[in-house]
């Protein structure tokens, strides 16, 4: 009885963290470059084989399943839609590729181009982090030629059009997307190397704007699951710890 309110316990545990990964991802369904997530649940083992007392397949009384955890999360980097928004500082990357931005000492990684030009003609990210260039350098324009500037700020390879001169956006990719860790809404920070992605590989999209990979739809469904879920598990346990009442109130009553 006392084994069975541990497992229900642990199902509530890993039920109620699913769905902290599932409220993050409803909440920045509207952030740009944003890639959701979803938990790993796996089987858990018993007790006593977590505390090195047995092993599991010993046939033992502690060869039971221990409920169930949550092992990891992973992100989803398939990319999202991709919209026009008409606003001229906007830009999504059609294909491979992130943006790279300067917080601090680190380079940083993004989907989201929902970029602005600050009164003296830096190029930032809404957060104020500068934006880079391909060659390293922070994108900076003439204020003058950007305040007379008509049309797109930019072309469909990722270059900054305003004032005559071409400055290439860094677009970088990793050289795999397990080796990027998540740092804030749709920053990334790589773990491994990355790359310049080649020019004749770089496309873009001027005035558009790479949606949310989070469906709102698909999260609400995994919400009214997960809730159901933990509810169960949150039942089962008031449901063994009245038993158990019952059971010690009549022994008592005995003695």
């Amino acid at each position: 009885m006392v084994y069975g309110l541990y497992i229900s316990a642990e199902g509530a545990q890993a039920q109620s963290r699913r769905l902290e990964v599932i409220a993050n991802n409803l909440a920045n369904v509207n952030t740009p470059g944003f890639k959701n997530e979803f938990a790993i649940l796996q089987a858990r083992d018993s007790e006593a084989i977590n505390e090195y007392l047995d092993s599991p397949g010993s046939g033992s009384i502690n060869n039971i399943g221990g409920g169930v955890e949550v092992r990891d999360t992973q992100t989803n980097f398939q990319p999202g839609p991709i919209t026009p928004t008409g606003i001229q500082s906007d830009i999504a990357i059609r294909g491979e590729g992130y943006f790279q931005v300067q917080y601090g000492d680190q380079t940083l990684l993004t989907r989201g181009g929902n970029f602005l030009f600050t009164a003296d003609g830096r190029l930032t990210t809404q957060e104020g982090y500068p934006v880079l260039a391909a060659d390293g350098t922070e994108v900076q324009v003439d204020p003058e030629a950007k305040a007379v500037h008509t049309g797109s700020y930019y072309n469909e390879r990722g270059e900054v059009t305003i004032g005559g001169e071409l400055i290439p956006l860094a677009i970088a990719k990793p050289e795999s997307n397990a080796d990027l860790v998540k740092f804030g809404n749709n920053l990334f920070r790589s773990l491994g190397p990355v790359e310049q992605i080649p020019e004749e590989q770089r496309l873009a999209a001027p005035a558009m704007l790479e949606r949310s990979a989070a469906n709102p739809i698909t999260e609400m469904m995994a919400m009214i699951e997960t809730t159901r879920a933990y509810e169960s598990n949150v039942n089962m346990i008031k449901t063994q710890d009245e038993s158990l009442g019952n059971l010690l109130g009549r022994v008592l009553r005995q003695n």
